[in-house]
């Protein structure tokens, strides 16, 4: 008996495998294939030219010192196909590109509870890629890619029928889209930094239910899209320099009954682009120094956008309708010329954010060559005097006389 139990317990106890010059395994792949359920891998650092490495079972594969896992650019890196496994502390360079596969730095899928943290990828085709995976955890990874276009690059996290995932504090820079979600539910995406990307800072689709916090989107080619999506919460997200034709701060399409709060748009040529959105709640954000701070279709309905701050934007709100079923109501608005008779910090007569000039502009995009020009201030100074051309129904009626403390 005493034989017997001593046996079992040899079997069920987690062990060491240690992978590395003068160690018992020099691939990283044999250190995982010799290892039982429950142990660690550890990897020692040098440079391991390998690929298509595959995790199957609940392991902690470590680096110690960033050892070097380089695929040669001939395929995926690490697929990790195993609940509970954990990925931390590599640098993974040197991914393959397919036309016809999705090939990853590390690729997680059909798994639950896997944690891939601490690691720096370089160099790869799509960085960190979810798939029909549930509960995990991408924490601080710095994934750097290389892309001059959107066909032949990836994204830096993507993340595809998955939920319940924990994207925390990573470093995304280069990528076609910084992260990417489709189908994505229930997930949170915390203190990233998401810059420098061919397309978007974050992009997605279909993918409910999901929050977005202190996060920094910068200096991407065309800012952020969230489309066809219900009951997000972004909140105290940095949405800075997004320039170019096509460039938002953040844009909004078919998005109904979400909430965008506590958020700094600066420098983006359109701040929010708002098309086909209902019921979402827009308050207490910063806009400054934008293109537009908002845009907001016709199709756009019951959004409340209220208690924000518009400073030195050139345009504050342009629509594309005379008709518009929206609430901007407590707002303070840095080029409202109002007065507060009885000093309650509210406006005594309504403001109408929606000048004469970004109506014609919203025709007729070549009229911004008279930008700054005296003809338009005096359309803008008559259309105030005799509206005719704005949509009369778009008005703060209760616009702050100083900027609020958000």
């Amino acid at each position: 008996m005493c034989i017997f139990l001593c046996s079992v317990h040899g079997k069920t106890e987690a062990g060491t495998i240690h992978v590395g010059k003068n160690k018992t395994y020099t691939s990283v792949q044999k250190g995982i294939d010799a290892a039982l359920t429950g142990d660690t891998v550890l990897v020692y650092p040098g440079n391991y030219k390998e690929h298509d490495i595959t995790i199957s079972k609940r392991i902690y594969v470590k680096g110690i010192q960033y050892p070097v896992i380089d695929g040669e650019k001939k395929s995926g890196i690490f697929t990790i196909h195993a609940d509970g496994a954990v990925l931390d502390g590599f640098k993974i360079i040197n991914g393959g590109r397919s036309e016809t596969s999705d090939l990853a730095g590390v690729l997680i899928v059909d798994s639950y509870d896997v944690k891939v943290i601490n690691n720096k990828l370089d160099d790869t085709n799509f960085g960190i890629y979810s798939q029909h995976s549930k509960n995990c955890l991408i924490k601080n990874n710095q994934l750097k890619s290389y892309g001059t276009n959107e066909v032949q690059s990836g994204n830096g996290i993507h993340g595809w029928r998955s939920d319940s995932l924990l994207i925390i504090g990573n470093d995304i820079a280069g990528h076609r889209d910084g992260l990417y979600f489709e189908f994505v539910t229930n997930s949170l995406v915390w203190r990233n930094k998401s810059h420098d990307n061919i397309r978007y800072g974050i992009h997605f689709m279909f993918s409910h239910h999901d929050t977005y916090i202190s996060n920094i989107f910068e200096n991407n080619e065309s800012g952020v899209a969230v489309m066809f999506t219900h009951h997000i919460q972004v909140y105290n997200n940095f949405f800075i320099d997004n320039w170019g034709g096509a460039a938002y701060g953040i844009l909004l399409k078919e998005i109904t009954d979400g909430e965008i709060s506590g958020n700094y748009f600066s420098h983006n040529t359109t701040a929010i682009q708002m098309e086909g959105c209902n019921r979402n709640n827009i308050f207490k954000n910063s806009f400054s120094n934008n293109g537009w701070a908002i845009k907001i279709s016709a199709s756009s309905l019951n959004n409340i956008i209220t208690e924000n701050n518009f400073l030195g934007n050139t345009f504050d709100v342009g629509t594309s309708g005379s008709l518009v079923e929206n609430t901007f109501n407590g707002n303070y608005w840095d080029k409202y010329e109002g007065y507060d008779l009885n000093r309650d910090n509210i406006g005594d007569v309504p403001y109408h954010p929606v000048s004469m000039y970004s109506m014609i502009i919203e025709s007729n995009p070549a009229a911004l060559m008279l930008f700054r020009s005296l003809i338009v201030s005096l359309l803008d100074k008559s259309e105030k005097i005799l509206p005719g051309i704005t949509p009369e129904n778009l008005k703060d009626e209760k616009p702050f006389m100083r900027p609020l403390k958000l």
